[in-house]
Parts: C-alpha cells; structure tokens; sequence
C-alpha cells in the first residue's frame, strides 16, 4: 500500500516523528507532503516526520500535495491502495495565514482520470 500524508503546523510537533514511524511500519511507499503548515515551515514538519521515518528508498518528499498525490496515483500498480490521509472532507489549505482553495478528493479523481485513459492519451 501507499500513503501519502503530512502534519499540521502549529500543532503537536511530538507526534511527527511517531506518524512517519508508523507509516513507513504499515506501507510499502511513504510521500511526505505538506497538509496545512499554517505559520509554520513546511520544510520543518516534513523534517520532523524525516526524523521518525528515515529516508529510505520508499519514502519520498514531495512539499507540493497536489504533486504528491498525482504521483502515487502515476506510480502506483494495478491492485495497490493508495491512503491519501489527513484532510478528507477539507477544502482549503492553509499556508502562511491564507486559506487557498485545494481539495484531496479533485486532485485525486483528475488524476486517476488521467491514469485511466492511459500513456499517450
């Protein structure tokens, strides 16, 4: 499986290194990407939840969500799951004091539309 997910700034800093422990414990391939860093900086969160999950070959970083989700949706094979976790219903993120309109869910479906209609299409 895959899972894709961040953490919240301006939140339990404690918990980031514990989430990319067990993320990279239950999935096969880990992306790191931002998820509301709010005021803080994204390169910090990520840097905590590094802390926790290691840099191995199936852990990537990719800070842009939309980017990161595309991703596992482009490398992901035939029968794989893909858990894209921590923001669900939500329609904004949240970067640097601005609410930027972005959805999980719009990402994911232009994306899996576009790996339907396979190479070259």
């Amino acid at each position: 499986p895959w899972c894709v997910f961040g953490c919240g700034g301006n939140r339990d800093r404690g918990k980031r290194a514990l989430m990319g422990s067990v993320a990279v414990e239950l999935a096969d391939h880990v992306i790191i990407t931002d998820d509301n860093p709010r005021d803080e900086d994204s390169r910090q969160i990520i840097d905590d939840i590094l802390a926790g999950a290691g840099s191995g070959t199936a852990v990537q970083v990719i800070p842009d969500r939309a980017a990161a989700i595309r991703r596992a949706i482009h490398l992901a094979a035939p029968g794989d799951a893909i858990l894209i976790a921590g923001k669900g219903h939500e329609q904004t993120q949240i970067v640097a004091g601005a609410s930027l309109p972005f959805s999980d869910v719009a990402v994911a479906a232009a994306a899996l539309s576009v790996a339907q209609q396979g190479p070259g299409a």
